[in-house]
């Protein structure tokens, strides 16, 4: 089972140095990935609007200056971005990385950003459907031509050709049944954040019996689609983690026990699940640096 953990998205602001510090951190420890939110705007946590730092241009940067994490969003929304834009960017940060991107792709929810930027925010499964079959033929075959109701390219190449052959692989961050039925036919991994399920394996097992018997209804071997989970993981100098206005948090996974939290993920990886990203609380480099003897005895 791979570990990684999410930057910080909207904690407190944090300046490109410190995040930069952060990323460095977590590939010297052995940590294996590195993940962003996309996310423009909130104003749900708290008095002011709050927003994270743009996530590809993030992504961008943090594929300069690290050598071996993975790294990805967690995840995109396509509505963000004309499709074959979103895939040019992808090709450029799988080039930029090495070949170490994880396109995690989404259909977007948070309506107050959609206002805000002028997104459109009807029908968003069926655009996110015309948009992942765009941004899968040009990741994957090199070449997209397709005539939708919402996005049409016509006769379009990726150019410079992608740095892996099919590409980065793709990640669908959605329990929905419709976003399943269209993704998990081409999809390498699935992903579900703690909220969906009790930040807790029994809470996870359920949710994986689901995405099993939908494999299965599209013809796909469970097997061949990777379960990933955001776990939320706190220390005893956690300041609380915001969410949204009616979402309550699950209790968190306690950190300060080294061997403790090793044996809760490994709890995790005993029901299946192939790649953790641990959001931190607090995130900072220090809460970083503490997971160094877990993932020691993780190894153990």
């Amino acid at each position: 089972m791979k570990v990684g953990i999410q930057l910080p998205e909207v904690e407190r602001v944090v300046r490109w140095p410190e995040l930069a510090t952060m990323a460095r951190t977590a590939e010297d420890i052995g940590l294996d990935s590195l993940w962003v939110g996309d996310h423009l705007l909130y104003r749900d946590r708290g008095p002011q609007p709050v927003a994270p730092w743009e996530a590809w241009s993030q992504l961008a940067a943090l594929a300069a200056i690290t050598t071996r994490v993975e790294i990805g969003p967690l995840v995109a929304s396509v509505s963000f971005h004309n499709p074959a834009v979103l895939a040019a960017k992808a090709n450029a940060v799988d080039e930029i990385s090495g070949g170490r991107l994880i396109l995690g792709l989404g259909a977007g929810w948070n309506e107050t950003e959609y206002r805000a930027f002028d997104f459109a925010f009807d029908h968003r499964v069926s655009r996110f459907e015309e948009a992942f079959t765009i941004i899968r033929a040009l990741l994957r075959e090199g070449h997209a031509n397709f005539e939708g109701e919402y996005f049409s390219v016509r006769d379009l190449p990726l150019v410079p050709p992608p740095r892996r052959p099919g590409g980065p692989p793709l990640l669908i961050g959605s329990t929905g049944p419709r976003m399943l039925e269209i993704t998990l036919p081409h999809v390498d991994a699935w992903n579900a954040w703690f909220i969906s399920f009790d930040n807790s394996v029994e809470g996870y097992l359920p949710l994986r019996d689901r995405v099993d018997d939908a494999c299965r209804a599209v013809g796909r071997d469970p097997a061949e689609v990777e379960r990933t989970l955001a776990v939320l993981v706190e220390f005893p100098d956690a300041v609380g983690r915001q969410a949204g206005e009616g979402d309550p948090l699950p209790d968190a996974i306690r950190g300060a026990d080294p061997v403790g939290l090793a044996t809760n993920l490994r709890d995790f990886a005993d029901a299946g699940v192939g790649h953790l990203q641990l959001v931190l609380d607090p995130i900072t480099v220090d809460s970083i640096a503490a997971l160094e003897p877990m993932l020691a005895a993780l190894d153990r």
